[in-house]
């Protein structure tokens, strides 16, 4: 296992107090920096609110905004976002509650108020309160930043308990919500991490107030100095080995040969869309082993894949008599994933521990074959694909070498003391079968890199999700069907 591939997409993920240091030492009290900053996080929060709007139908036209903002930078940075989507849509308003006052504005957020009153003159109101009966489309939460300590005073928690019950479209917490870690916190649909991504948005106990996570870049980690740590999110660049420039005399062997062993008569369709998956992953070749009453079926399908029909328990699963197929062709392969639609008779299972156990290629462990005594069989690199559920039911059993890829909410990947997360994706993932796409998906770069198993699973959980939110984007989060994610990763590669 390499690391580094996955380090070079990342950046780390701070404490609190390491990101104050971070960013003493890039502005060094340098006012004309820190405004730069600022103009930089205002316009990535609101290109991402944009995008973030398209899911459920797009940004209005004549949105209503409103912002609370407090004393310091996070208060300026939710100010110049609601300046850019003034200046971008003509026929939206903004209502500004400044909650600790105007006279409490540090000079950079006063500048960043002034800044927006002018740009939109006669679309900005100043108010002290939230209008009775009001509703809006988009609410900024600017209040505290990164360097709040809990407890909320009495009055703005009475306000933050108001805005909570407020109807409001969609919720975006700059850098992260405010009053989080305490009981009075203002909730977010999505929390915009500007410039780094601080611990306690990726604390599970937070992960209510903070919902959907998105990091902005803003450079703070151009110099290599500051990315040190194994602790750290995803970051699009770790795609780069699948932006480039494919070998030009090479022919399928090059790109890697997948093996995929998997389906029942219970569950044929988790296979076959891990088939589908693997064969956009870039893979040369794509092998599946299945039960032999689905390879007609199948090969109609996908045709591009090559479709061995195994040997059938009486409830159709793969019975134990068909190993002789997979080791005629393991010596011509370079991984291998086991578990989509496995189902869990007991011959299949004792089947899938005999692979595991035996096996020398680096395998993508998934679906019903994450058993304890499978996961923990033979000493092949591994790939592991849990969720919330099958984590608990194997978590004793891993191998501490094991890189595993966490699926939830904020998918995460461990290998060791390593962590990273994943902030693409969303709701659309909540349905069956995007944990077979993913396998594919993993297995196909796997095969690609078979010495990098945790590239390949950055890569896999970054690739999925960001697919994902283009899905969701074009088409919404409701009236799709999973496959259709397929279709987007071409887009979300390029």
């Amino acid at each position: 296992m390499n690391p580094d591939s996955a380090l070079r997409g990342s950046h780390p993920i701070l404490t609190c107090a390491a990101a104050g240091e971070l960013e003493q030492r890039l502005f060094a009290g340098d006012e004309t920096r820190e405004w730069s900053a600022m103009g930089g996080a205002g316009r990535a929060v609101a290109g991402a609110v944009v995008e973030d709007f398209r899911e459920i139908g797009g940004f209005p036209a004549t949105a209503r905004i409103l912002v609370l903002a407090g004393k310091g930078h996070n208060g300026g940075d939710a100010l110049l976002a609601a300046q850019v989507l003034l200046e971008r849509f003509p026929g939206a308003v903004a209502d500004v509650v400044l909650v600790f006052g105007v006279r409490s504005l540090r000079p950079l957020a006063a500048q960043a108020l002034r800044e927006l009153v002018h740009a939109a003159p006669g679309r900005v109101q100043l108010r002290r309160g939230l209008p009775e009966g009001a509703g809006y489309d988009l609410l900024l939460d600017g209040v505290f930043g990164f360097q709040f300590r809990p407890p909320v005073a009495a009055p703005i928690a009475a306000l933050f308990k108001r805005a909570n019950a407020t109807p409001i479209r969609l919720r975006a917490a700059v850098d992260l919500p405010s009053g989080l870690g305490g009981p009075a916190v203002l909730r977010a649909n999505f929390t915009y991490a500007t410039g780094s991504v601080k611990s306690p948005v990726v604390d599970p106990a937070n992960a209510a107030a903070v919902a959907r996570l998105r990091y902005l870049d803003l450079g703070f980690f151009a110099d290599a100095a500051n990315r040190r740590g194994d602790r750290g999110v995803l970051t699009p660049d770790v795609l780069g080995p699948l932006r480039g420039w494919r070998a030009p005399r090479g022919d399928k062997r090059t790109h890697g040969h997948l093996l995929i062993v998997g389906g029942s008569r219970s569950y044929p369709g988790a296979a076959l869309m891990s088939v589908l998956a693997a064969l956009r992953s870039g893979v040369g070749l794509v092998t599946a082993y299945v039960p032999e009453s689905l390879v007609p079926a199948f090969a109609a399908r996908a045709p591009e894949a090559i479709w061995v029909g195994w040997p059938e328990t009486p409830s159709g699963g793969l019975a134990l008599e068909g190993s002789h197929l997979l080791r005629e062709r393991l010596g011509r392969a370079t991984a291998l994933a086991i578990g989509p639609g496995l189902a869990r008779e007991a011959e299949t299972l004792a089947l899938a521990r005999d692979i595991v156990a035996t096996a020398t290629l680096p395998l993508v462990i998934d679906a019903d074959a994450l058993q304890p005594e499978i996961v923990k069989a033979g000493k092949a690199p591994r790939i592991l694909t849990p969720h919330e559920g099958e984590w608990a039911r194997i978590a004793r059993a891993v191998p501490k070498d094991a890189v595993v890829i966490h699926k939830g909410p904020l998918t995460r990947i461990t290998a060791g003391a390593a962590e990273y997360f994943c902030p693409h994706g969303g709701p659309v993932l909540s349905r069956g079968g995007s944990g077979d796409l993913l396998t594919g998906v993993a297995g196909g770069l796997l095969a690609q890199s078979p010495a990098d198993l945790h590239g390949a699973a950055a890569r896999a959980a970054v690739w999925h999700g960001r697919a994902a939110d283009e899905l969701a984007r074009a088409n919404g989060a409701t009236a799709v069907s999973v496959t259709q994610l397929l279709d987007y990763l071409s887009a979300a590669l390029r």
